[in-house]
């Protein structure tokens, strides 16, 4: 079974969160679990946690079906050693609300080298920093999001998340989450049904889908191979309708939640049945 959503808003507590997802008829849902442009938050009160997992009972949204994203301050793999450490903590706290929300998984960028480092060390870095936090946390998927490769960004080639992967100790605790929008932009042609497979048979034989824990699904309104990030509504920008048609079809993307991150929230209703009408 397919898994569909959006990146609905917390406002109010995130236990609102589940509320919104779904009135839009999803059954699946991003969020933040604090301030994504904050390095500090407030802890979560129990109150809003109890209110979190009742509305995720009520509704049905269990493993499998919610994805949060971590804070874009974040960079696991910083050249400095103070900022570095930083990111680390601030990267701890994310996993500790998703235990405490009971949460099995993380979306994050893996980092940037910001040209100071190399990008082997870097890679190195990013995978060291998710051993620390997984060391201290326990139940939570470290879920690795492919980047456009803007900047000094990495995880924009498959080769890079395997990378990742291979230093990472526990395995069972990490995965990738694939945004159509930066595969795109990075040089991975989704434009046609063959495309798509050629893409996908790329990532089975580098990556694997064992590793495949999330989606991202984002037209894009940036030109194919342009390393830009710029997301567009689904079938309105330089992509098409392909890759989303050949998601919903393809038994290998059942069972993980699949997230719009899309320009215009009037329309994920609409965009959500879309994509649900496909599987049929």
């Amino acid at each position: 079974m397919k898994y569909v959503g959006a990146h609905v808003s917390a406002a109010g507590g995130v236990d609102q969160a589940v509320i919104r997802a779904h009135e839009l008829g999803a059954t699946a849902f991003a969020l933040f679990t604090k301030n994504q442009r904050q390095w500090k938050a407030a802890p979560l009160p129990e109150n809003v946690i109890a209110a979190f997992k009742a509305n995720c009972k009520k509704y049905g949204y269990g493993h499998g079906q919610i994805l949060p994203h971590d804070s874009y301050l974040i960079n696991l793999g910083h050249p400095e050693t103070e900022a570095l450490e930083k990111s680390r903590e601030a990267f701890l706290d994310e996993l500790q609300r998703c235990e405490q929300l009971g949460i099995d998984r993380l979306n994050f960028h893996p980092g940037s080298h910001l040209n100071k480092i190399e990008e082997k060390a870097c890679l190195a870095r990013i995978a060291e920093s998710i051993n620390i936090a997984l060391d201290k946390t326990s139940g939570v998927i470290a879920v690795i999001e492919n980047t456009a490769g803007q900047g000094s960004n990495l995880g924009f080639r498959f080769e890079q998340l395997a990378a990742i992967i291979e230093g990472v100790e526990d395995k069972s605790r990490v995965g990738v989450c694939i945004d159509t929008c930066h595969a795109f932009a990075a040089g991975y042609d989704l434009r046609t049904p063959e495309t798509c497979k050629a893409t996908f048979a790329d990532f089975e034989s580098i990556v694997g889908f064992e590793y495949l824990k999330g989606m991202h699904l984002n037209d894009a309104k940036s030109e194919f191979a342009s390393r830009v990030d710029r997301h567009d509504s689904l079938g309105q920008g330089k992509i098409g309708n392909a890759p989303f048609e050949f998601i919903m079809k393809d038994k290998r993307f059942d069972g993980i939640p699949m997230v719009l991150e899309t320009v215009n929230p009037d329309i994920w209703a609409q965009e959500i049945a879309w994509l649900k009408s496909l599987e049929k």
